[in-house]
């Protein structure tokens, strides 16, 4: 896993398309889902933790992109 379109075909395979219409609100929905698909079990450490560490960067540059 290595963008966060691979994010979004993992969250596609258990049946969640997120599509809000603001880029920061799906990244954030996209964290509670694979928060929620981890502590369901479905996802194992590994997965968990690089979805997480891709979506806060992701997060965190959508922010600084506002910022300015």
């Amino acid at each position: 896993m290595k963008t966060i379109y691979d994010i979004q075909q993992l969250l596609k395979s258990y049946g969640t398309i997120i599509y809000l219409g603001n880029r920061l609100d799906d990244l954030e929905m996209m964290e509670m889902e694979i928060r929620d698909l981890y502590h369901t079990q479905l996802l194992d450490e590994s997965e968990f933790r690089t979805a997480i560490l891709l979506l806060r960067r992701e997060i965190r540059l959508e922010k600084e992109k506002r910022e300015r």
